[in-house]
């Protein structure tokens, strides 16, 4: 189980092996640390209380921070998890050579065959109610097609000659896979288009909180299979900017989250917000439990069905063993529709 913790005054503490969180004096919820696989604490006025730092500490329980947007702000781990060294060399290594380069294309390829999947995923629903909108949303995923083709022929020996190139297939892709999301959601929502930072209409703030959740997962992932998370190779060098997990979340976006929040607005949940254009916290509570039971799910992997969130970490481990040279290739996660 995760604890999820927000609103101000609300207190985190350790009680008898278990978290037991309060506000006004009173319980609001408890969580046995021996179940716990992560803290989120989301936006401002929470406290924590060092034993309770220190037990999830020493059970190996991740603390995350996050704004109310969903950035992540900071992460606790143990100190142990952070000690191996040979597979943080090997990947710092493998930024001046070919496999810096085969790694960017797979996340892209990886994230460009999942745009197509969910297309056709949706399509499918389509296919009495809307023949048109059906055929034309299973054009575009054949379309995906030329863009890995073109992905395919660029060739490099260093990652940072051909980024730009790299980059460029990503983001025309892109805007021919928002494009078409913008024929399958309400039109009361009144999209403008897909946006990252300061985004204040609904569906991209509900994206952007539903990203920031699956950030956690990942860098949780990575650092448990020895990688550093801000030694990426896609997205350039930049101070805090934690590379790597910008990297290997293009290619479980699609599946996690935006399949879960296009769901939910197809199905006319509700995206609150207040008059600031925050997430209320009901719809927070809401997008972070529906993200929660998407990486519970399960997607055919390596010839059978597993979790999700077994998937991502088995993901991380078999990039760890890549840039280690025990893996003759990285294979991005692809799934079905």
């Amino acid at each position: 189980m995760e604890l999820i913790v927000e609103g101000k005054g609300s207190f985190i503490g350790k009680h008898q092996g278990r978290l037991r969180v309060t506000r006004e004096q009173k319980t609001v919820t408890e969580a046995p640390l021996i179940h716990l696989t992560q803290v989120l604490i989301v936006d401002t006025g929470v406290s924590i209380s060092s034993d309770a730092i220190r037990a999830c500490c020493e059970e190996g329980i991740p603390i995350h921070f996050l704004s109310y947007n969903g950035t992540p702000i900071a992460g606790i781990y143990a100190a142990g998890l952070t000690g191996t060294v040979l597979t943080r060399r090997a990947q710092l290594l493998a930024y001046e050579n070919a496999t810096g380069v085969a790694l960017a294309k797979a996340f892209v390829a990886g994230k460009l065959e999942n745009q197509a999947n969910l297309l056709r995923y949706m399509a499918k629903y389509r296919k009495e109610t809307d023949p048109a909108l059906h055929d034309e949303m299973m054009l575009i995923a054949i379309e995906m097609r030329d863009y890995l083709h073109e992905l395919e022929q660029l060739q490099a020996e260093r990652i940072e000659t051909i980024r730009e190139q790299i980059l460029s297939v990503e983001g025309r892709a892109a805007q021919r896979y928002w494009a078409t999301i913008a024929r399958v959601i309400p039109a009361e929502l009144e999209w403008p288009s897909r946006e990252t930072r300061g985004a204040t209409d609904r569906f991209n703030s509900a994206l952007n909180y539903g990203y920031g959740i699956l950030y956690t997962q990942v860098e949780q992932a990575l650092i448990l299979a020895g990688l550093d998370s801000y030694g990426g190779f896609l997205h350039a060098d930049r101070p805090g900017k934690p590379s790597l997990v910008l990297d290997m979340i293009e290619e479980f976006r699609q599946t996690i989250v935006d399949r879960t929040i296009i769901g939910l607005v197809n199905k006319r949940v509700a995206i609150e917000q207040d008059d600031d254009h925050r997430l209320s916290v009901t719809t927070r509570t809401k997008l972070a439990e529906k993200v929660k039971e998407r990486l519970e799910s399960s997607e055919l992997y390596e010839k059978k069905r597993q979790a999700l969130r077994f998937i991502l970490q088995s993901q991380a481990r078999h990039l760890a063993c890549f840039v280690r040279g025990e893996r003759e290739r990285y294979d991005p996660f692809i799934a079905g529709w």
